[in-house]
């Protein structure tokens, strides 16, 4: 069996942006199939960083930046969350500085312009591609989100063999009806929600949930849609009056005199815009201030009524994933050691009309995949639309 594989087959793996339960999953997975197929896997740690930064003619450095993965190492690490390579938001065509290793060297320059603002970045792919060809890695496997599966479409477009399996609790990667970490989201959230309910109502209060979703709500919308509360998302501006109308409404249909209301970080009501503060990362994203904070000031100046206000995301990001995350960790993995195999490359893992496929790598320019608030999103109640889903995949994505 190992000889009908590339016996010379050296794949490079890494884990980009911010962490999911069930990477560890893919990485194990990939390690363990690989090794009976007669390949070899390299961990890159801390995602891109480890290639922009790594000083391959340095011991230390090396240790830090590059792990040769095994069965050994990681025969336990699919029962935790996190990523066992660590991770960083390191975009290599977009760097404010050259790390120490590069400073030597000579590399494009781009310049961009916001609100007035014109700052230089450097493009080090040259340099990313030169050390994948020192550590003699024939494909790379990148699992990240929109951000880290940008460059890795990069990386394919320079002739580096790129596998993409997505991930992220938002789920708005394009071409994928589902990114590993989605539905343990959706469970911490739907559980904490739950828990809360006691006091909240034990208070009769308002509670209003911040989760995770700065340009789609996915996360928002379903963990509605399990919870039946009300909802706000980035693909909708909502009209504050009225949201507010229909919690005090619920409210008072409450025998225990209480209301619930999810909000996306990325929400916005007519008239307002989400606040950012802090400087932007290596792909443009500043914080994003709390929306439900906001949200709370406005129900209290326009009735009076308490609110509980609670920020539910880095929890949703921690622990180990549930079902099926690991289910579909594994088989994403799986898929890609397929493709490997093959001798395909420039794919990313995906389900598309509930089927596992391999289709094309999302092209960056295209943004996040959004909600499509005609079938989904009830934009008179701020609820999730349930009718009309006869025929439609698992995961309630329209065709």
């Amino acid at each position: 069996m190992k000889g009908a594989f590339m016996s010379a087959k050296r794949i490079g793996i890494l884990t980009g942006g911010g962490d999911v339960p069930g990477l560890n999953s893919v990485i194990k997975s990939v390690v363990y199939r690989s090794s009976e197929l007669g390949g070899e896997v390299i961990g890159i740690r801390r995602g891109w960083e480890g290639l922009t930064h790594v000083n391959l003619d340095d011991p230390g450095s090396r240790a830090r930046y590059i792990m040769p993965l095994n069965r050994e190492n990681t025969r336990t690490i699919d029962r935790t969350g996190g990523t066992y390579l660590h991770s960083s938001r390191t975009n290599p065509a977009k760097m404010k500085e050259l790390p120490p290793s590069l400073r030597a060297g000579e590399f494009p320059k781009v310049e961009s312009a916001k609100k007035g603002v014109t700052s230089t970045h450097y493009d080090v792919t040259a340099a990313v591609l030169k050390n994948i060809g020192t550590l003699g890695l024939d494909y790379m496997i990148a699992i990240g989100g929109d951000d880290t599966l940008g460059y890795a479409s990069r990386l394919g477009k320079e002739g580096m063999k790129v596998i993409a399996i997505p991930k992220t609790m938002d789920n708005d990667v394009r071409n994928t009806e589902y990114c590993i970490g989605f539905s343990t989201a959706i469970t911490r959230a739907t559980e904490a929600i739950e828990r809360q309910r006691t006091t909240v109502g034990s208070h009769e209060r308002i509670g209003i949930f911040r989760i995770f979703g700065r340009d789609a709500g996915y996360t928002s919308l379903y963990s509605a849609y399990v919870t039946s509360l009300r909802c706000g998302i980035p693909e909708y501006k909502f009209d504050l009056q009225h949201m507010i109308e229909l919690l005090m409404t619920d409210k008072a249909a409450n025998p225990s005199n209480y209301a619930l209301v999810i909000v996306s970080e990325g929400a916005e009501w007519e008239g307002y815009q989400v606040r950012e503060y802090g400087e932007a990362d290596a792909f443009g994203h500043r914080h994003k201030a709390n929306v439900g904070e906001d949200l709370s000031a406005e129900i209290r100046k326009s009735t009076g009524e308490e609110t509980i206000v609670s920020d539910l995301t880095y929890d949703l990001r921690s622990g180990s994933p549930d079902f099926l995350d690991k289910m579909v960790a594994n088989t994403f993995a799986g898929m890609a050691m397929d493709c490997i195999k093959k001798g395909e490359h420039d794919l990313m893992m995906a389900i598309s009309k509930g089927c596992y496929t391999a289709v094309e790598i999302p092209d960056p320019k295209l943004g996040p995949r959004k909600v499509d608030v005609e079938t989904m999103y009830n934009t008179q109640r701020y609820r999730p639309i349930y009718a009309n889903k006869l025929g439609l995949p698992i995961f309630l994505a329209k065709p």
